[in-house]
């Protein structure tokens, strides 16, 4: 469909520490209802989470970080909730918790391409 379309896409967290609110931003999601386009781009630089993290705490991290990627793809590996629809699974997703893997207040835009604003966003937000 051509012309701008609303997206919303919150920025994809590592909090080593929550009690520290310390965060490194790993990823953004992005989700377009009217193209029913949700998607994400996940990047772990492993020597910046290491400095903050042992080993396997890092591991874990990564798990947590593939299952959130599972969940967004609604792949089948990615359990109950993702098999829910994009809207359900992008609410899912940005849901405010208090954990290692957070995402960032959801925040909206017009775009004509989601998969290039996606990867703007990532390259300006995490890289």
């Amino acid at each position: 469909m051509p012309g701008k379309h609303v997206f919303e896409y919150a920025v994809v967290r590592v909090v080593p520490r929550v009690e520290r609110e310390e965060f490194m931003n790993v990823g953004v999601v992005l989700y377009c209802k009217k193209l029913k386009y949700l998607q994400a781009i996940i990047t772990v630089n492993e020597p910046r989470i290491s400095c903050f993290t042992s080993h396997d705490e890092a591991q874990n991290i990564k798990a947590n970080l593939k299952a959130f990627e599972l969940i967004c793809q609604g792949s089948p590996d990615g359990g109950p909730i993702a098999q829910l629809d994009e809207a359900s699974r992008f609410r899912w997703l940005t849901a405010t918790r208090s954990t290692v893997v957070q995402a960032s207040k959801v925040h909206p835009g017009l775009t004509d391409d989601p998969q290039k604003t996606l990867e703007r966003l990532h390259e300006q937000l995490v890289l």
